[in-house]
Order: C-alpha cells, then structure tokens, then sequence
C-alpha cells in the first residue's frame, strides 16, 4: 500500500475531535471550590468544638447509638420475616452453644444462658453490624477457663486466703468470681480503646489476614469441642499449641470414647449440612430458610430424654438448671491484678474475632461498619453484662453464619433471639 492509498483510507475513516478550556491556577482553585487554609486560634477551635447544634447533636446520638439511625428506616415488609426466622434460628442454637461455651469457661452451664441475654440486647442498641451474632464464643470461654482454673483448680486454694474444699458448689463459686471480674476488666478496656479511637486498626485487617483468623479460630471451636463430642475426660489446655496438645490428648484417649456420644454428635451433624444444601438449593422456592438447628435441638433434646442416654449410656447432660435471673452483683475488682493480662489478651481477641465477622459480612452485603463503635460497644456489653454475672462475650462465627443464612437484615433477630 502506497502512501496515496494510506492518506486516502485515512482521510476517508471517522474522526473525532476533543475540545476543552485551560484552566489556569485561579480558575481551578475556583471552579473546584478550593480555599485556603485559615489558621485558627486555640480559643476559635475549642469554642467551635463545644458548640451545640442540633445537627451536632443528632450526629452524636447516631454515633453512639446506631439503633437510633436504622431503626426509624426499617423496612418492615421486607426485613421482618427474615428477621423473625433468623432471630428464632440464632436463639434455638444459642441455648446449646451458651451451655458448652460455659463448660469451656469453667463456670456453671446456667451462665452461659445469662451471657446469651444480657450482652445480645445491649448491642441491638450500641453496634454497627447488622448481621453478627453477639454473646459466648469458644475461643474466649477457653480463654476465660484457663484463667479460672489456674486461678482455681480443684485442689488449691485461691489466693486471698480463702479455705480450701472439696466442694464443687464452691469451687464453681469462685470461678464464677474470677470469670466475672475478668469480663468487668476485659469491658473497661475495651470501653477505654474506644473511646481512645483504637478502632483504626480495623482498617489494616486486610480480607486474606480476616479469613485466616476466622479459620485459625474456627480450627479452635473445633478442636475444643472434640473432647464432647467422642465422650472422653481429657485435660484442659491453653496457650501455645493448646490445639495441638487438645488433639493428641482425645486421640490417645479415643479408646475409651463413647459410641453414643459420637453417634448424636454425628447425626445432628449430618442433619445440619444437609438442611444447609437444601436451603441452598431451594432458596428461590422456600419463602424463608427452614430453621434446622431449631429442629437438631428439639430432636436432641427428645432423643436424649425419650431413651434415657445419661442413665442408659453415660451421656453428658446439663441436667436441671435454676429458673429466673440472678440479681446484680459486684465483681471483685481485688483479683484484678491476677488477671490483668489476660484480661488485656482477651479483650485484644474478642475485638479481632467481632471485627474481622462483621467486615466479611459488610463487606458482602455492601455496609461499612465502625472499629471505634464496635469497641465501645463491646465494652459496654462485658462491663454491663459482669454486673449480672456474665462471662466475656463476643461474635459468634457460627451463629452469626446462621443470623445472615436465615435471612437475617438487622440486629432486630437479637431480641427475638432472646425471647
């Protein structure tokens, strides 16, 4: 192709032409509204500080109070059914998880019911997530029992110069003391990084650094909870390769594992996964997702009572629990000097486990969700909730996977839950 032909061909193609203004200095600083910096007194910007608006204040009700900012936008029609289903789903799983999470902390089972009350309904009102389920959580009910045991195990009197005994009623007294100013003191700091902006951090959780602590503490639930489910008596690890010693310690006792027990832990595992592909499968065509752990753990319950496992075949059961709610009570801040590491440790991984469930979730459902709120909320729930003797809470990987699976929208399943 000769060079006529080219500038023929050329000439003969669409063009198009671009046509723009020059801006100078002036006319940018201008049009995009820039102003310079005016320097301010001290005086000018604590008075503008301490000024009080309207809108000022309103703001600072939606921070510290979300539920005041959604709430009044709560779509009715299409949020309460899922939030109904879900709320029943989240509390009929609750009830065993709080249970077993309170054997994990060395107290009492009934507890684990109180910490499933009292820190889920005050964080309807001070979190951010709309999906995360709040209350007992393995990791820091393992943590909480380490701290107990060591602080009261079976045989040793607990410093302060307390009588020792043998009577379980009393050491379960104690450890419920210690579980309860550790929570008080875990709530504080918690309440104090908050207040302090410490929630920046939540920004560097990058996505792979929150999978992989959701999966380390998931490998952590697990492990846990293979002691219950083969039926075996093992010791109480925490620390360092607490996963891998739990591990080695129930397989060099499996000998002695109970076929019962691992045939109800397998059944309601396999009822579960099941019921979760067929509400995956048929989630176009069911109006809300089938509530299946309500189910597990009513057929539970009845398969355990109607054949007498416990008496028939040595299964664990929580057996008879005490009606009502305790009153408030003050914990011993004299034990906080014992505990204050741990405490610091456990508010550290609490906060990590709620913010790293709660951006996933944000994440896929297209909300933000603030470090600094979660903290405060945090805080408030431990400190509040050890008044009436709760042990350290946090998110739940499980039920919260539940909350958002069943169609869950606000922290309006949380009562429901409760209920």
């Amino acid at each position: 192709m000769d060079h006529v032909e080219e500038s023929e061909i050329l000439a003969a193609t669409q063009r198009y032409y671009v046509e723009r203004p020059i801006f100078s200095h002036p006319v940018l600083q201008e049009r995009l509204h820039k102003k310079d910096k005016i320097s301010e007194s001290i005086g000018d910007k604590l008075k503008q500080a301490f000024t009080c608006t309207p809108k000022k204040i309103r703001n600072i009700i939606y921070m510290f109070l979300p539920i005041t900012k959604w709430l009044p936008a709560y779509r009715f029609k299409e949020y309460v059914l899922g939030d109904i289903v879900s709320g029943i789903s989240t509390g009929v799983l609750q009830l065993p998880q709080g249970l077993a999470f309170a054997m994990l902390a060395a107290v009492p089972p009934v507890f684990g019911l109180y910490s499933s009350f009292y820190p889920v309904i005050m964080y309807c009102f001070f979190g951010t997530s709309r999906h995360i389920s709040i209350g007992p959580f393995a990791v820091i009910s393992l943590m909480i029992g380490g701290v107990a045991v060591r602080l009261v195990p079976d045989d040793i009197v607990i410093p302060g110069g307390v009588n020792a005994t043998n009577s379980t009623e009393a050491r379960d007294a104690l450890r419920v003391k210690v579980a309860m100013s550790v929570t008080l003191l875990t709530g504080i700091i918690q309440f104090c990084l908050g207040v302090c902006r410490f929630g920046f951090v939540a920004i560097y959780l990058t996505e792979p650094l929150v999978r992989g602590f959701t999966t380390a503490a998931a490998v952590h639930v697990f492990t846990s909870m293979l002691k219950y489910l083969f039926g075996v008596k093992t010791k109480r690890y925490s620390g360092i390769f607490s996963v891998v010693y739990s591990t080695v310690a129930v397989l060099q006792n499996v000998k002695n594992l109970n076929v019962c027990s691992l045939g109800v832990g397998l059944m309601v595992f396999g009822l579960l996964l099941g019921g979760k592909e067929f509400n995956e499968r048929f989630k176009e065509k069911l109006p809300a997702p089938i509530p299946l752990e309500f189910f597990a753990v009513v057929m539970g319950t009845g398969i355990s009572a109607g054949f007498s496992l416990h008496e028939s075949y040595n299964v664990d059961v929580v057996g008879t629990l005490p009606l009502g709610l305790l009153p408030p009570a003050n914990p011993d801040t004299s034990l906080f000097h014992l505990v204050y590491v741990d405490a610091i440790a456990i508010a550290i991984v609490g906060f990590s486990v709620t913010i790293s469930m709660a951006k996933t979730l944000a994440n896929k459902h297209g909300y933000q969700v603030d470090g600094n709120q979660e903290l405060i909320a945090l805080g408030l729930c431990n400190s509040t909730g050890s008044l009436f003797q709760t042990f350290a809470i946090s998110c739940s990987l499980s039920r919260s996977l539940v909350q958002e699976g069943t169609g869950g929208k606000t922290q309006i399943h949380a009562p429901v839950s409760c209920v």
